[in-house]
């Protein structure tokens, strides 16, 4: 499907597997592939430090949930400037420190590559995987009462203990 002059280059299917991601390693890290994370859910937040909603109620629900189910959940970063707008390395690193980050992030390549393929509606976006590698959920926002909520249910419900692997 074509809108605007621009090809519909969604990826993104609930139920089906995660699409690839081309990123590129910000710290000099080798960037991780999808397959690293299966075995628990993932929480891939994709933002960007130029986003208010972003800095004041993404990253810190991320950092929340990183703190809060840290064993339990995976969560990854995408920074992306689908607006063009280039970030020096110094910015990232100074923003990783003032805001605590304590999930890992890497830019997007070429600025916006997996924030087209995984159809975001802006930043922050976010997308649910359970740790079959499944999509379970994309969401643009950060509203608290509304995506916030939703993912918080979400992830509480991956991440809750499975009664039949409980020990005796």
């Amino acid at each position: 499907m074509i809108t605007n002059n621009n090809p519909d280059l969604n990826q993104i299917n609930i139920g089906k597997t995660l699409p690839d991601w081309t990123l590129e390693s910000i710290f000099g890290d080798a960037v991780p592939n999808k397959a690293d994370f299966i075995g628990k859910p993932l929480l891939i937040l994709i933002f960007s430090f130029g986003c208010p909603g972003c800095v004041g109620r993404a990253i810190p629900f991320a950092n929340r949930n990183v703190y809060e189910k840290g064993e339990k959940l995976n969560v990854l970063g995408i920074h992306t400037n689908f607006e063009g707008v280039d970030f020096p390395a110094e910015q990232f690193q100074k923003h990783k420190e003032e805001l605590f980050i304590r999930f890992p992030f890497y830019k997007d390549f070429k600025f916006n590559t997996t924030f087209l393929e995984y159809g975001a509606g802006g930043t922050p976006h976010w997308v649910v995987v359970n740790k079959n590698g499944i999509v379970e959920y994309s969401i643009f926002g950060s509203d608290p009462n509304n995506a916030l909520l939703r993912l918080g249910y979400l992830i509480d419900e991956l991440t809750e203990e499975d009664p039949s692997e409980k020990k005796q």
